[in-house]
Order: C-alpha cells, then structure tokens, then sequence
C-alpha cells in the first residue's frame, strides 16, 4: 500500500499533543458525510434544472439537432466543402410516462456535471489531512485541473462528437422501407455517451499522475508501449463514436494528445520521487 493511502487511512483528529488517531468507522463515517454533501449538490442543481425544464431541453439537449447549432455554422462558414447540417428528425415517444422520466434523467446528469468540481472537492477534504504540506499544494491545482480537463471534454463531446454523431447516424439508412424516427429516451440516452464518457476520458493526466505517484507507471513504460496505446484509444474512440471515420478521428486525436501530455505528467512526478529519494535522511533526536 502506498504512502499516501497509508496516511489516509491513519489520518489523526485533534490538537497536537493531544493527538487521538481515527478508527475505521471514523473514518467511515467522515466519507459518508464528504458523500452527502456531494449527493445534496447534485440534487439541487438537478432541482434547477427540473425547473427550468423547458429551456433546458430547447437550448441544450435538442440544440444539437438544430442547423443553427454552432458547429454546423462554423463548418458551413468554412467552405462548402466542409458544411454539413442535422436531417430533420422527429422524436417520439412510445411510453406514457418516458417525457417525465427523461425530464429527471436529464436533470440528474446536468445536476452531476455542474457539480463535478465540488464533488472532487469533497474527495480533496477527505483525503487533506493525509497529505504532507507540499503535496496538499499540489492537490490545491489538480481540483481546477481536474474540473477544466472535465468540462472541456464534456464540451468537446457536446460541440464535436454530438454534432457529427447525430447527423452520420440520423442519416442513415438500410433502405426506404426504413425511417428515422427515434425516441426521446434514445437521443437522450446517445447524446450523455457522446458527452459523460468523453468527460472522464479526459482526466487521463490526472490519472496518471497518481498512478505514477504511486510508481505503478512511469514515463519509460509509457514511451514502451505508444503504439498499443494509439490501438487502444482509437479503438475506444470507434467505440463511443459512430462509425464514421472523421468521428472517430476528430475523438481520437485529442485523446493520444492527452496520453502524450500524460508521458510529461509521469515523467515529472518520477524526476521528483528520484529527487525525494536522493535527499539526505537525518537521524532523529536522541
């Protein structure tokens, strides 16, 4: 078990001198509490955006079924070439209750996206008093880090990927017989895989950077294995994305740009377990 998780786990309450060190049920009960607050921040943007339900679905969930969506502006003002625009579905429903439910489902993920900086801030106070004081300032910039790399990929799966995805897959078609007219929970359900997944896939640095804290990778590992990492992450880039190959390229792309950002991240934190380990150790007092 690593350093870090070591002092998490035996992390102390009190003054010092009157030191009492917390039990696991403690320590149980503090991450209930971090868990709470998180799930009560979700909750109530959820609530503000199931009120304001109506705009919520004209101006964000059905905008990129629309031409006036900003990338296919960007794209036809470009040059002909490149201009593309949305098929013109109509979405139904086959449930009586399906508009309600997507109306919560909808509002529960807008609810987890808007809060995914606090819920990250709510693992940061957990894990605080287990850190040294250099690396609680470290993990001081990784919450603005990790909520950036997070929002960015959420808008690059809103503004890219949803866009092409929707207009490869709206226009297709096996044959005349067949007719576009997906559901509401469909669309909804395709457009949060074209966003969320994409959200997450852009913490890779983060990810790395504690993996590498830990020694589990390092930069030259990372370097070893470039080419299967190029297979992976298109492959996973087909697998989120429709099968059009400038979807997947336009996915793909920025994640192996993310990989190679992550090799600078790795070899970072290794120069500075090296430099950590090469400090002279002095004997305690007697």
């Amino acid at each position: 078990m690593s350093i870090l998780l070591k002092k998490i786990l035996n992390k102390q309450s009190g003054k010092e001198g009157d030191e009492k060190e917390m039990g696991f049920l403690d320590h149980l009960e503090e991450l209930r509490w971090h868990v709470i607050r998180a799930g009560i921040s979700v909750v109530v943007f959820a609530i503000i955006a199931l009120i304001f339900q109506t705009e919520v679905f004209e101006y964000i969930i059905f905008a990129p079924k629309k031409a006036s969506f900003p990338t296919y502006r960007f794209f036809c003002a470009v040059s002909e070439a490149t201009c593309f625009s949305p098929p013109n579905m109509q979405l139904i429903t086959r449930e009586m209750g399906e508009q309600f439910f997507m109306g919560i489902t909808v509002s529960l993920y807008l609810g987890l996206i808007v809060s995914f900086p606090y819920i990250f801030y709510e693992f940061w106070k957990f894990i605080k008093p287990g850190l040294y004081e250099n690396e609680v300032k470290v993990a001081n910039r990784l919450i603005a880090v990790v909520s950036l790399l997070f929002i960015v990929g959420v808008c690059f799966g809103y503004y890219v990927i949803a866009p092409f995805a929707i207009t490869y897959l709206g226009n297709y078609t096996v044959g005349t017989e067949a007719i576009n007219s997906p559901t509401l929970s469909s669309y909804v359900n395709y457009l949060t895989m074209f966003t969320l997944p994409v959200g997450i896939a852009f913490e890779l640095p983060v990810v790395v950077y504690f993996l590498a804290k830990i020694g589990l990778v390092g930069p030259e590992m990372m370097k070893k294995y470039r080419r299967e990492a190029f297979l992976v992450i298109f492959i996973v880039a087909a697998i989120i994305t429709p099968p059009d190959a400038l979807t997947q390229i336009l996915v793909g792309i920025p994640m192996y740009l993310l990989y190679e950002i992550s090799i600078s991240v790795a070899k970072r934190v290794a120069a500075e377990r090296k430099t950590e380990e090469n400090l002279p150790k002095t004997e305690p007092d007697v």
